[in-house]
C-alpha cells in the first residue's frame, strides 16, 4: 500500500481472525519500532509481545473487559523504560539522572514513537490493529502481570491480527481546526461550532447505533455529544482515579524522585 493510504485507511479492529501472525512478519514489524525518532538516540523503551492465551486471559480483566485482548493473536505492550539504561549506566561507572518525572516523559514519548511506528507497518501488511487507553489507566495492574522491574511503566498498548470486520474509518476534526500557524490561534464560539460540527453529528449517530449505549445514554438525560464524553465515557471519578493509578505506580517505578508530587 501506499504510505497516504495506509494512514488514511486506518481503522480500529476489534474482531479478529483466529489466524496466527506469522514469525517473520511479527519480526517485520517489530524491527519498524526502534526506526522511530528517539530523544538522544536513548531508545527508552521496550516492547512486550504477548501471544501466550493464559498471559491474555489475566491482561483481559485490566485491559477492562476488552474482547480484542482474547480474540487478537498477539498484543502489544509499549512500555517507558529507563531500568535498561540506568543498568548500562552502572556498569559504565556513571550517574543516574533519570529517577524522575521528566525521565519518564521522554521514555512514554519514546514508546509511543515506537509504538505508532509498529502500527503503520502492521497495516502496511494487511494486518489490524486497536489502541487500548487502558494500557496506561491499567499501568499498575499490566506492570504486574507483565513482571515489569523497577523504571518500567506499561505506556501504550495494542491488540494485533487479522482483521475479521471491515469498518468504515472514523470522522476526524477538520485539519484547519486542529493547525495553528506561527502562533497559537485562540478560538471563538463560532470557530468551535464549526470545528465540532460534523463530529457532533457523526459521533452522536455512532454512539446511538449501538442498542445498549443507546439505552444507556437515554436513561442518563445525556442530550449531545461531548456530554456523552464527560457524563458516560470520561467522568471526573474515573480520570482522577487512574491519575492517582499512575502517580503511584509512578513512585513505585521510581520515576517520582524529587518531583513535588504528594500523591
Amino acid at each position: 500500500m501506499d504510505f497516504f493510504d495506509v494512514i488514511n485507511h486506518h481503522r480500529s479492529i476489534r474482531r479478529y481472525k483466529p489466524d496466527p501472525v506469522p514469525d517473520d512478519l511479527l519480526t517485520e514489524v517489530l524491527a519498524a519500532g526502534p526506526r522511530a525518532s528517539s530523544s538522544g538516540n536513548m531508545q527508552t523503551y521496550s516492547i512486550i509481545v504477548t501471544r501466550d492465551r493464559a498471559l491474555r486471559e489475566r491482561l483481559y480483566e485490566p485491559h477492562m473487559e476488552q474482547s480484542m485482548v482474547l480474540d487478537a493473536p498477539v498484543l502489544l505492550t509499549f512500555c517507558a523504560d529507563f531500568h535498561r539504561m540506568r543498568h548500562w549506566l552502572r556498569l559504565s561507572d556513571a550517574p543516574d539522572n533519570f529517577d524522575n518525572f521528566m525521565s519518564f516523559m521522554i521514555a512514554a514519548i519514546d514508546a509511543t514513537l515506537a509504538s505508532q511506528n509498529v502500527a503503520l507497518a502492521a497495516e502496511a501488511r494487511g494486518l489490524g490493529i486497536c489502541y487500548m487507553g487502558s494500557t496506561l489507566a491499567n499501568c499498575d495492574a499490566i506492570g504486574r502481570i507483565l513482571a515489569l522491574p523497577p523504571g518500567v511503566v506499561p505506556v501504550v498498548g495494542f491488540s494485533l491480527g487479522w482483521p475479521d470486520e471491515d469498518p468504515a474509518p472514523r470522522d476526524r476534526l477538520p485539519l484547519d481546526g486542529l493547525v495553528h500557524y506561527e502562533t497559537y490561534h485562540d478560538y471563538s464560539d463560532d470557530d468551535i461550532a464549526a470545528i465540532y460540527a460534523e463530529r457532533n453529528r457523526k459521533g452522536w449517530e455512532r454512539y446511538m447505533s449501538f442498542p445498549e449505549l443507546r439505552a444507556r445514554i437515554e436513561g442518563s438525560g445525556v442530550q449531545n455529544l461531548a456530554q456523552i464524553y464527560t457524563v458516560i465515557k470520561y467522568t471526573r471519578e474515573s480520570h482522577t482515579g487512574f491519575s492517582d493509578t499512575v502517580l503511584r505506580y509512578l513512585r513505585q517505578q521510581d520515576f517520582l524522585e524529587g518531583a513535588g508530587f504528594e500523591r
